[in-house]
């Protein structure tokens, strides 16, 4: 991919706005285990973030594929995940199918907010007995009359706590596995929609997270997205979007952690020379570049075929399931090399080896990648 100097005005954009919006303020929404999404996702909003692939008509940018490459990219360049996790659940996660699916009056009560930054997004899919097993969610949507009574529970909601609206995905007929089931909308201030408990994780701290409980929660039956019974569908699809995001900020956070490493490497004496005079730090490090590089290359030609409106799903999950492997490799040698001061929690290290690892969990862990892509590999059709 070639880029166009519009698109590296747009790079630069956005690295000056994270250094001045967010990278000033991470140890203190780190510590505080929030950030403002409020203050904050309005200052995404004034480069378009939030909507760069969406139709202008609800405030989108009508952007190609590519600015949400490079948007992803510097998201991962940041000190931490917490932020690009929060950034890509309201702009790749939450909106694609209201986007895609969703009637015009939704778009224009939800989306459009969402975009400017106005109305912070959530996607509620997972329960606590069932993850990346989607086709064994139990919250219920009964209908009654004009309007759905929701009753189940949520868990692991990014942006849950400091939310306006949820995508929900929730069983809308008594059909078993994947079928009669619907994307809904619902607002979080909705009565019967509570909070039930804010999480604490391994990492992405600033990142809130909820468990979700939903008691004869009721809101129109007009705040479905798209048809009604085709909510597993359009979830696998939003999923691709997802995915594909997740690896683009990987790309980033993992150049990022090699450059910074090896400018440690380089300032730290050690031996009577400095550390990075050590030859097989320079080997496995060049080693991981490589295998960044690869990946990058690999992502990019996902991105190519989304431009050109291909089916992807084989190759994201692909770079999904690598990525999150890769990840883990360069998190934990980056943090051996800098020693005992890369173990210390308030170091950079030390959060991007907790902030990582849950590449291979969220959005379908890796061995749901791999059933995925055993399918095809079974039937031979992996290579076609």
């Amino acid at each position: 991919m070639q880029f166009t100097d519009e698109h590296d005005l747009f790079r630069a954009s956005v690295r000056e706005m994270l250094a001045k919006t967010v990278e000033p303020h991470y140890e203190e929404w780190e510590l505080h285990g929030q950030f403002p999404a409020h203050e904050l996702f309005p200052e995404f909003a004034k480069l378009g973030l939030l909507g760069l692939e969406y139709d202008p008509a609800y405030g989108g940018e009508g952007a190609d594929h590519w600015f949400s490459v490079i948007a992803c990219e510097e998201f991962g360049r940041l000190s931490g995940n917490g932020i690009p996790m929060a950034y890509n659940v309201q702009a790749n996660m939450a909106t694609p199918s209201l986007h895609a699916h969703g009637s015009d009056e939704l778009k224009r009560e939800f989306l459009a907010p969402a975009i400017a930054g106005e109305l912070i997004a959530s996607i509620a899919v997972t329960e606590p007995d069932a993850g990346s097993d989607v086709a064994g969610i139990r919250t219920k949507a009964a209908r009654d009359g004009d309007d759905w009574v929701i009753t189940g529970a949520k868990t692991y909601i990014t942006n849950g706590v400091q939310g306006d609206w949820l995508c929900l995905l929730a069983r809308t007929s008594d059909e078993g596995g994947y079928r009669g089931m619907s994307q809904i909308i619902v607002p979080n201030d909705t009565p019967g929609l509570t909070v039930s408990r804010s999480l604490k994780k391994l990492g992405n701290w600033c990142s809130d997270t909820a468990e979700l409980t939903f008691d004869k929660v009721r809101v129109p039956v007009r705040n479905t997205i798209g048809e009604i019974g085709r909510g597993f569908q359009q979830q696998m699809e939003q999923f691709q979007t997802e995915r594909i995001s997740a690896v683009y900020q990987a790309v980033g956070q993992m150049q990022t952690a090699i450059e910074q490493t090896v400018d440690y490497l380089q300032d730290r004496p050690a031996f009577g020379g400095k550390l990075i005079d050590n030859q097989y730090l320079q080997y496995n490090l060049a080693e991981l570049a490589c295998e960044v590089d690869a990946l990058k290359q690999y992502a990019y030609s996902c991105a190519e075929l989304i431009v050109a409106g291909a089916d992807v799903t084989r190759r994201t999950s692909s770079a999904k399931l690598l990525a999150g492997k890769l990840i883990r490799r360069v998190a934990d040698t980056c943090l051996q090399y800098h020693g005992g001061m890369g173990y210390m929690a308030e170091t950079w290290t030390s959060r991007f080896f907790r902030d990582s690892r849950l590449l291979s969990i969220g959005g379908g862990a890796d061995e749901v990648m791999l059933r995925v892509l055993a399918r095809d590999v079974t039937s031979k059709q992996f290579f076609t």
